[in-house]
C-alpha cells in the first residue's frame, strides 16, 4: 500500500499569517500522499464579535447555534479553507477545498442532548473516502475543514481532530496512513512551564498515569482519545507537536502508541 499522511493544523498556525505560510511550505514539501484538515476556531470568534454575537462556550466547547453555524461555515468552509486552498496553488502544491458534505465524504449527526445542549455540533457517523481516493490517485491534495453533514440538507460544526482521526482510520483501510496533529507545542508537556519537557512517547499505560497525575488535562484529554482511536483503528503512527516533526525526526515531538 502507498504511504499517505493525514496532517491537522489548528490554533496559533491558523491564526498567524506567517506561521501559517511557513507551515504551508513545509507542508508542501513533503513527498507522497498527503491530506490536510484545518480548524479555525479564533478567526470565528473574532468574527462573531465583530457582528456583536455572544460567543457561548461551556467547558472550552463552542456552542453552536444557528447563527453561530453560519460564521463558521463562512468562516471555516469559506475563508480560512479557500485561503489555504490558495496559498498551497501558489507553492504548487495542486490542492482540492472540502467540507463533509462534498462528495459525501463525511456524514454526520447532531449531537443528542444531555446536559448540555451543543447546538448544531456534528459527531461523525460515517466516513466515505472513494472521492478523495481518486484525487489522491490523480496526485491532489484534499483539503478539509470542521464543517460536516447529516445527510438532510443540514450542516454541522464539528471537532476537526476527530474528524481527521475518523479520516485517517478510512484512508488506513487502502493506505499506509500517518496521523499528525500539528499544533503550537512541541508535544505533550511533562511541564506546562517547561516548552522543553515533552514527553516521547506516550502507551495506554502511562497515559492512564499521565491523567491521574492531572499532566494531561482539559484541552489535551479529548485530542489524546482521538489519538488512541485512531492508533487503535488500523492507523500506523500518531504524533502530535510542531509542524518540524513532519520532516524532521530528529526534532522533540511526543508519538502516541499502543505499547
Amino acid at each position: 500500500m502507498e504511504q499517505l499522511k493525514v496532517i491537522k493544523i489548528g490554533g496559533h498556525i491558523i491564526n498567524d499569517q506567517q506561521a501559517l505560510d511557513d507551515f504551508l511550505t513545509t507542508f508542501t514539501a513533503i513527498k507522497g500522499l498527503k491530506v490536510l484538515i484545518h480548524g479555525g476556531g479564533k478567526v470565528a470568534t473574532e468574527l462573531a464579535q465583530k457582528m456583536n454575537l455572544e460567543v457561548k462556550m461551556i467547558d472550552g466547547r463552542r456552542i453552536t447555534d444557528s447563527e453561530t453555524l453560519d460564521i463558521a461555515t463562512m468562516v471555516y468552509a469559506g475563508k480560512v479553507n479557500k485561503t489555504i486552498v490558495a496559498k498551497l496553488q501558489a507553492k504548487q502544491c495542486n490542492a482540492i477545498g472540502f467540507t463533509g458534505a462534498d462528495g459525501n465524504t463525511i456524514l454526520s449527526k447532531k449531537r443528542d442532548v444531555e446536559e448540555v445542549d451543543f447546538g448544531y455540533v456534528g459527531d461523525v457517523v460515517k466516513v466515505d473516502t472513494e472521492i478523495v481516493e481518486v484525487l489522491l490517485s490523480r496526485k491532489r491534495t484534499p483539503v478539509f475543514c470542521a464543517i460536516t453533514h447529516d445527510g438532510h440538507g443540514q450542516l454541522l460544526n464539528t471537532n476537526a481532530d476527530t474528524l481527521a482521526a475518523e479520516l485517517a482510520i478510512e484512508l488506513a483501510k487502502n493506505y499506509e496512513t500517518e496521523l499528525y496533529y500539528c499544533f503550537e507545542k512541541k508535544g505533550v508537556l511533562q511541564n506546562i512551564t517547561d516548552e522543553d519537557s515533552v514527553i516521547k512517547n506516550i502507551n495506554l499505560e502511562n497515559y492512564q498515569d499521565l491523567k491521574s497525575q492531572g499532566i494531561i488535562a482539559d484541552g489535551m484529554l479529548p485530542k489524546m482519545q482521538n489519538c488512541f482511536h485512531a492508533i487503535q483503528n488500523g492507523v500506523q503512527k500518531v504524533c502530535v507537536g510542531l509542524p518540524d516533526m513532519l520532516q524532521n525526526s530528529n526534532s522533540l515531538f511526543t508519538t502516541i502508541s499502543n505499547l
